[in-house]
């Protein structure tokens, strides 16, 4: 397929970027800053594309089979919190604009459902310095709800997502955390591009949120 990667320059898009090449998709990366790339491939076309100016990111999307966000905030940096929702709409916006039909988004973990009606973000262990920007994550996945046309999938990481290695081996869910034996949610970047790629070949989670845990 002919895939365009959205914030492929980060520590969970340079993943999918690499996934997608190594099973033989043609990706366009698209980045602010295109020039930190850390690799090339004779499959792949880096470009320099904002998220938030629909109108130019719907051009650079013509002609893709798949659109893939992985944008990122600074989350430092309070302001920078609520490009979640706005970037997820404009993304949106942009992917029907170009006729694409499937998109599938890098989410949070934050929405998960850790008991009936209780999400992550709400329980008193969440992180305090991490809450804010949760909490602004979590209204994007109603952005994606409320979507009606495309095919999208939203797709939260595991609680804690981290470097390590790709084993391939892992287990699905859809609106609460997969845990371990020993009560850990966690996942590789690598393990979570392979999961991603999983669902571009063969998409099980149409207009679905979905998770991932060892």
């Amino acid at each position: 397929m002919k895939v365009a990667i959205i914030g492929a320059n980060g520590n969970i898009g340079s993943r999918i970027v690499e996934e997608a090449l190594n099973r033989g998709h043609v990706v366009t990366g698209i980045a602010r800053n295109p020039e930190k790339l850390a690799f090339t491939h004779p499959n792949l076309t880096f470009v320099k594309g904002d998220a938030l100016n629909t109108d130019e990111l719907a051009e650079i999307l013509k002609g893709q089979d798949a659109v893939i966000s992985s944008f990122g905030i600074d989350w430092s940096n309070p302001a920078t919190f609520p490009l979640f929702s706005q970037v997820a709409q404009s993304i949106i916006d942009a992917t029907k604009k170009a006729g694409i039909k499937r998109l599938i988004n890098v989410g949070g973990a934050g929405s998960l459902e850790v008991a009936p009606g209780v999400q992550l973000v709400d329980t008193p262990e969440f992180p305090e310095q991490w809450k804010a920007a949760a909490l602004k994550q979590r209204d994007s996945l109603n952005v994606y709800r409320n979507e009606t046309e495309l095919d999208w999938t939203f797709f939260s990481p595991a609680i804690i997502i981290e470097p390590g290695a790709k084993t391939g081996k892992f287990r699905i869910g859809k609106d609460n955390p997969v845990f371990d034996a020993d009560g850990n949610s966690r996942i590789t970047y690598d393990d979570y591009a392979v999961a991603l790629i999983d669902e571009l070949e063969e998409p099980k989670f149409i207009k679905q949120r979905f998770t991932i845990g060892y």
